[in-house]
């Protein structure tokens, strides 16, 4: 089973490749997954240390005493569709890089900004939450949609593409999906 090109082959292949005296195929399972465990505990460690401490928070509870809790890792994707009809996937992390972002109490709802020829939509997702606590603020370059109640905080400021007359603008609320419709300066 060897050749020439067993040499270009990573260690931990060559192991696999390799027979046990007992059994040719399940051999060496044992030790695959004692190697899997330990590449995940060195993982866990990496993590705990650079990571952990900027995002440990404590909270206090009613009795007094006091909880750790970590995160939040938020991880998703938003797919819109271009003038072209290409679909224009991108991944949403909160941990990008080695820089922990900020951790704040309000969540970024997922976003949707579509620029049709006469007018912009906006589409929030904002589930679980009244049509009356949501708060909109917008000039001509840009909107605030927020919304701050004892069970949901949300919170983003959307950059507009073009100049807009945001006193024209009309909202929809429905199924926890506001839709701004602001027209074009």
């Amino acid at each position: 089973m060897s050749s020439e090109n067993d040499d270009n082959l990573p260690e931990w292949f060559k192991k696999r490749r390799t027979p046990s005296s007992k059994d040719p195929f399940f051999g060496n399972i044992d030790n695959m997954f004692h190697e899997v465990e330990e590449m995940i505990e060195d993982k866990f460690k990496i993590f705990h240390e650079k990571w952990s401490k900027e995002y440990i928070k404590e909270r206090k509870l009613s009795d007094g005493s006091t909880v750790k809790e970590l995160g939040p890792f938020v991880y998703g994707y938003s797919m819109k569709i271009d003038s072209d009809d290409n679909p224009d996937i991108q991944k949403s992390v909160t941990l990008k890089s080695h820089k922990c972002p900020e951790i704040k109490d309000e969540c970024e709802p997922l976003v949707d900004v579509v620029n049709n020829t006469e007018e912009i939509h906006v589409v929030v997702e904002l589930p679980g939450v009244e049509k009356t606590d949501i708060k909109l603020y917008g000039t001509e370059n840009s909107l605030t949609i927020s919304v701050d109640t004892s069970s949901h905080k949300y919170y983003k400021e959307i950059e507009l593409p073009v100049k807009t007359c945001i006193i024209e603008a009309k909202s929809t609320y429905k199924n926890g999906v506001l839709e701004v419709v602001i027209p074009k300066l």
